[in-house]
């Protein structure tokens, strides 16, 4: 009988678990030739079709891994999450509750206890510990990671090959890629890799190194499954997809091809259970190398930004728009004083090139403008009233709290003011069978100020500082009002399906 080897729980790495969005798993059925055939007595022999092709996958892939194996390190952060210490309108008053006046007896109660966060309404901060993988990159010890495997870490260290650790510090991340930049502290000369020049190819094989479930230095093997897969990450998704098997531990751990150069950053699996099914995700060399690269000049990464909200052109607005494709990114708005207004692209307008490049779509048009980066000069060509423009344009620099894609047109009425929380609001009115009451909340970031106070899309705000609540604006004036008060946060009355709760917003979101 095989007893099961009993494996210490590790932290996890807070790897990304990617939902099934409608992904059909569905069996390839054989089709088996019903019509009776006469065959011949003599067939004629022909050579078999795998006659002359090599010999699938290398004997081995050791001395490749012997080769690399020094440069993949093991990432261990500490992090700590501390809540807001003031929810509300008085000291430590707990998510949800009124503002109190200091005259009531609750009021100094919780000046007194602090409810449940401890005496004098102080927050404890949560302390919780993190792990994932990491390759070294320069011979100074520059190491690539995930974001979200030192996001709000307070102490790095690495494990290298050999066992030792060492301390780290972050020099740069960046959300939007899920990329990070870690520099080893203790000086040295560490073995590393390198970026691969060449784009993989689908079938090509791949070797993923790193530290699933704290089990350092595994190494896996399998394919490119697919390329350019949008996970809903982002707006800049264009991953790799691959079967070696990957795991919680795996992120930020290099994908390598057959000659040791380094093709993606392991980043995200599809799993319903939680392991490797075969389906993980990894960040492009090709995208990882310039991010890495802006990281370590100047600690972040600008984008470059033309100031349009866009969205896929479907068959039934190709028809209405009399266009020949759906190829392309439809203008749903463009913003005021911004590179595309000034350059005559309207709403209705579809982009269909940048610098005579074509673009399938919205993801590939925000790619390529981002890619660009500020200042930069492009070709835009477009359609216009049924007619192909080629506009010239200065691209501006993408602001923090702006995303370069929109992909539903409600989403437009969100406000900038809005965006920093990262939730984008509409009319309740606007949304069917759902009264005139309230501002709906139409898109939302999951790392967001506003959804990690508990709103979740299709929820509706119906009060905001004791004030009826009827559009967007409403919830920007409250903000506004709260933060003249003096007062740190915005109690809001929120409708979830058929139940009303109160929770507070921060009137800043930093």
């Amino acid at each position: 009988m095989s007893l099961p080897i009993p494996v210490k729980s590790q932290a996890s790495d807070r790897a990304p678990r990617v939902a099934s969005r409608g992904l059909l798993l569905g069996a390839v059925a054989a089709l088996a030739l019903s019509t009776a055939m006469t065959l011949p007595l003599s067939v004629r022999a022909e050579a078999p079709v795998t006659q002359g092709m090599a010999a699938v996958g290398p004997a081995s892939f050791a001395d490749m891994v012997d080769r690399v194996k020094g440069a993949v390190v093991s990432v261990k952060v500490t992090t700590v999450d501390k809540a807001e210490a003031d929810m509300g309108e008085g000291p430590g008053l707990p998510p949800g509750m009124p503002p109190l006046s200091p005259d009531d007896p609750l009021y100094r109660f919780f000046k007194r206890f602090g409810g449940p966060n401890g005496p004098h309404g102080e927050q404890r901060p949560h302390k919780g510990q993190a792990q994932g993988s990491g390759f070294i990159i320069s011979a100074d010890g520059y190491v690539v990671t995930n974001n979200h495997v030192v996001e709000n870490a307070t102490d790095v260290s690495v494990t290298i090959d050999g066992g030792k650790t060492v301390s780290a510090k972050v020099i740069g991340a960046d959300k939007k890629t899920d990329l990070a930049l870690l520099k080893i502290s203790a000086a040295g000369t560490y073995p590393y890799v390198q970026f691969s020049s060449d784009t993989p190819r689908v079938g090509d094989w791949v070797i993923a190194v790193g530290n699933p479930f704290g089990l350092g230095g595994t190494v896996t093997a399998g394919i490119v499954s697919a390329r350019g897969r949008d996970i809903g990450s982002g707006p800049y998704d264009d991953y790799l997809q691959i079967d070696a098997p990957v795991n919680r531990g795996n992120s930020g751990g290099p994908t390598f091809n057959t000659k040791g150069d380094v093709v993606g950053v392991n980043t995200a699996i599809f799993s319903p259970s939680g392991g490797s099914v075969g389906i993980g995700f990894a960040i492009p060399s090709e995208v990882a190398k310039d991010v890495v690269a802006a990281l370590k000049d100047k600690g972040s990464v600008s984008r470059g930004y033309i100031g349009v909200q866009i969205q896929p052109v479907t068959q039934d607005i190709a028809d209405s728009l009399g266009l020949k494709s759906t190829k392309g990114a439809l203008v749903a708005q463009t913003q005021p004083n911004t590179p595309a207004g000034k350059a005559g692209i309207a709403s209705g307008d579809v982009i269909i090139a940048v610098n005579g490049e074509k673009v399938d779509g919205p993801r590939e048009l925000s790619r390529k403008i981002a890619g660009l980066g500020p200042d930069a000069s492009a070709q835009l060509t477009f359609i216009h009233n049924g007619s192909e423009k080629t506009a010239s344009v200065k691209l501006g620099q993408l602001p923090a709290e702006k995303e370069a894609i929109l992909d539903a047109p409600k989403a437009r009425a969100g406000r900038t003011e809005l965006a920093k929380f990262g939730m984008s609001l509409i009319p309740a009115s606007d949304l069917p069978n759902s009264g005139a009451e309230g501002a709906a909340v139409a898109d939302l970031d999951p790392e967001g100020v506003a959804a990690q106070k508990g709103l979740r899309t299709g929820d509706v705000i119906l009060d905001a500082g004791g004030k009826p609540v009827a559009t967007p604006e409403d919830i920007v004036n409250a903000l506004d009002t709260a933060r003249k008060d003096g007062r740190s946060a915005v109690l809001l009355r929120v409708k979830t399906g058929d139940n009303t709760h109160f929770l507070a917003l921060p009137t800043n979101p930093s």
